[in-house]
Order: structure tokens, then sequence, then C-alpha cells
């Protein structure tokens, strides 16, 4: 649980060696937010990584008020310098330590994502599991939000925006008449991408904090860009996600733009996607790898059998907002009907095309970055492990254009689909989270107190208000 002692004299040396002034302890709540508490370095000492103060019952859905003091317990292998404060202050990740308990904490994502490891390597089917997210996101020039009693209202502004072709520009600008259209924005180059520098800038960023990137790119959405990063093993992975929304907010901000990583911001464009890459080692050596379908091994048909099986339930990590359920509607390349295939982008599950063995995998396409990356891909590969225990068969693969087929043609052909609200994934979850309980991973408590994050964060508030469009549909019945 703690750090080695050689682990914390390495990150005392780096902060000798960059002249660290701050140290800003970080940790991630049940909606993937992160928060962080400073210390001047003068005040941090070896003894620091045996545990830092604070309050839990202020992070929503945690402790009680009565049992609020915990613990976060460093990493002293997970951190870096942060590129963005004035001062030099050193990042490092934390888990949270239950004290009441003697344990880490049942409801600490990060922790719970450790345990995930801890319990793959039990079962004696791998001993790391490797994950590649792919975070698309927005970068829009202005947002205003209301949310009143008597009034619901949004507006996003991007001079990519097609609303902004007869725009007349008043502050000494002009319009310029370039833009990528609704669903034209995958792979224009400059002016009609007005995104080359600012993502190059935070290609920079990301690789200055220790992030290995590769593609970077427009997405088919007006103002949606995505910027690919390195697998990692699962946690490794997943605190990649939360650097990457990091970096990508705050380049943003700072040069005066706003970018959301929101899954469905624009009605009627594309959405913002999480797409994940997985596989399982074992000895050095990919268990994915092997000569079914696509060269695939039996062990990832019964991998990809489990996610399916579990998707519904899933959804409710995987796709955790309302907002969500917005993008797997049919007609913006949603991934909503629970298939495999190998290179058809209209399955939910994609086997990518790769010539090496050590890169044979699979990709779930149906995840978005509202999702708590630790929760998520702990979830994914406890369904994915429980269809290899259970020899779960996937079924055959869809090569058809599942796009073009009608929900009766759906229906008929017995294909499965994602939920199609939040509501419907969190009531998936209750009625299919054994998977997860009976690992040990995921707590009794944790599960019941993440469905009511859900209902009452999410769910309820949203059914409770009405929207714009009911207006005009309703207000003159």
């Amino acid at each position: 649980m703690y750090s080695s002692a050689e682990d914390v004299k390495k990150i005392f040396d780096v902060i000798k060696e960059k002249e660290i002034e701050f140290v800003d302890f970080r940790f991630t709540d049940f909606k993937g937010t992160w928060h962080h508490v400073s210390y001047n370095v003068k005040s941090i000492n070896e003894d620091s990584f045996k545990g830092i103060p604070f309050d839990g019952s202020s992070i929503p859905y945690w402790q009680p008020i009565n049992r609020s003091d915990m613990q976060l317990i460093p990493d002293a292998k997970a951190f870096f310098v942060d590129p963005f404060t004035a001062d030099p202050t050193l990042v490092v990740f934390c888990d949270a330590y239950d004290i009441y308990k003697g344990e880490l904490y049942a409801k600490c994502p990060r922790s719970i994502a450790k345990k995930a490891m801890e319990y793959l390597k039990s079962t004696g089917l791998g001993d790391v599991a490797y994950f590649g997210p792919e975070n698309e996101f927005f970068v829009f020039d202005d947002v205003k939000v209301k949310s009143d009693i008597n009034c619901q209202y949004y507006e996003i502004d991007s001079e990519e925006g097609t609303w902004n072709s007869a725009k007349s520009y008043t502050d000494g600008g002009f319009n310029s008449g370039h833009r990528p259209g609704t669903k034209g924005g995958y792979f224009p180059v400059a002016p009609v991408d007005t995104m080359v520098d600012l993502r190059a800038e935070m290609v920079k960023v990301m690789e200055e904090i220790g992030l290995e990137t590769f593609v970077v790119h427009h997405e088919v959405a007006q103002g949606q860009g995505e910027i690919g990063v390195k697998f990692g093993t699962l946690v490794e992975a997943a605190d990649n996600v939360q650097k990457v929304k990091y970096v990508v907010k705050m380049v943003a901000a700072m040069n005066g733009k706003t970018a959301t990583f929101m899954p469905k911001p624009l009605y009627g464009d594309n959405g913002n996607g999480m797409h994940v890459h997985q596989s399982i080692w074992n000895k050095g050596e990919n268990t994915f790898a092997g000569d079914k379908y696509q060269g695939l091994s039996q062990t990832a048909l019964y991998y990809i059998g489990g996610v399916l099986k579990h998707a519904r339930a899933l959804a409710a990590f995987t796709n955790p907002s309302t907002n969500s359920y917005k993008r797997l509607i049919p007609g913006f390349e949603a991934p909503s009907i629970l298939a495999y295939s190998a290179t058809n982008r209209s399955a939910s599950c994609r086997i990518p095309y790769v010539n090496s063995p050590k890169a044979k995998r699979c990709e779930f396409r149906f995840p978005d970055s509202t999702a708590n990356p630790y929760l998520a891909f702990s979830a994914m590969l406890l369904a994915g492990i429980d269809g290899i225990k259970n020899q779960i068969d996937p079924g055959a693969p869809r090569e058809e254009d599942l796009f073009e087929l009608s929900l009766d043609e759906i229906r008929e052909k017995g294909i499965k689909q994602m939920p199609h609200t939040l509501r419907g994934a969190a009531e998936s979850l209750i009625a299919d989270w054994d998977f997860l309980k009976s690992t040990g991973v995921f707590s009794d408590e944790m599960l019941n107190d993440y469905k009511q994050f859900l209902f009452e964060t999410q769910i309820w508030p949203y059914e409770a208000r009405p929207h714009p469009f009911e207006f005009l549909t309703s207000y003159s019945c």
C-alpha cells in the first residue's frame, strides 16, 4: 500500500532537481473529478507518504460527518511537474485510506482499480491488463448555461460552427467562410481545421508531463479533436486519462477557449467517445493472440463475450451521464449495438487490423469520457474475466453495416443493444452486479452508494426538469 523507501527517495530527488516549491496531492471521486490539496514543500518529508489527512465527508457519497477523518496515501511512482502553475509544483497521485477499517477505502476509484489488477492475478489468467483509451473532445469559444425554475437554456459557440456562416464580426475580425460543416470535420487541413496549433500545444504539454502521444487530428464534428496517447496498465491508463483531460482543458483555457469531453454537446453532429482497447498478458505473452477469428485467441473471444453480456450493466460505469445516451442513438456512428466485428466501426466491439500478435486486442467503442476511468476500466476487466471463467460465447461476428439496420431488423436478428437511458443502465446494473460483487473488488456499500449517486445527481434531476423541445411538442396540446 505504501510507497517503497527507494521510490520516496526518488521523488525527493526530483523535488530538489526541479526546485519544487509546492506538492499537490490529487485523488478522484465517484464522478471522476480530480480533487487536490497542496502543501508547502518545506512541510513535506518521508512520513508524508504514510498519509495526508483530509475530510472524507466533504466528498459526495463518501463518509458521514461523524466518520470524516481519512488519509490520502501518495503513490511515489505516479507524479508529474504541473506545467500550468506559476510556482514549481509537483502533482502526486493518491489513493484514499479508511482509518476506521485499516484498509484502502472501498469507494476510492483508484484503489478499486488496483484491486481489479490484483484480482486478475489471483485468477491465474494473467499478470497484467493493458488499456488504451481514446478520449475525444470539443473546443468551443463560448458556452452559456442557465437552469432555473422557469428557464432551461444553453448556447455554445465555435468559430467552426456552421451557424456562424453569415455572422458579421465587429471586433476587427472577418468571416473566413472556411468551416468543416456538420459531420465534415474528419481530417480537413487548415484553414478549415482551425485547431492545428492548439492541438500541437496540447501535445507538447502532454509530452512534457510524461505522456507518449502519436496520432493528432480533427474529428468528425465541428470543433472536435482527438490526441492519441500510448496504452498502459489499467491504473496507468486511468491516470493518463486524468492527465489528458487536465491538459486539454487547461491549454484551451489559456488560449481563451473552453474544452469539454461531454459526449453530445451539439445536436445533429457526432459526439465524443472514449474507445477503449484492451488485452490481458501473462508472463510476457499476449493471451489475446491466437488462431481464432481475426487472429484472436479463444480467451479473447470469451472476454468479448463477457463484456457484451454485461454491457448494459457496465453502461452505468462506462456511460454514466444522461448526456451519454444522446450520443448512443442511430445515425452518428453510435456503437450502441452489442456485437463484435473486425474493422467494422458500427459494432460496439471492433477488432483492429494489426500485423503483430503482440498487438492483438479488442476495442470497445461504447464508453465515453464522462466515465470515471478507474471504475469503467475495472468493471470492463471484471466482465471480461467473467466471460473467460464461464466461457461465454460472444456469438458470430457481424460484418454487415449495422447502422443501416432498422430497430425491427435488430430485434429480429436477436442483437442486443446498449440501454437507451441512464435509468436503464442503472437498473441493469442493479439486476446484474453479482459479477462485480463476487470478486471483492466492488463492495456492496460502494455499489449501493454509486447507485444512489447516479439516481440523485443525474437521473432524478434530469427527469424532473422541462426541456425546451417539450414546449415545441406539448405546449399547445
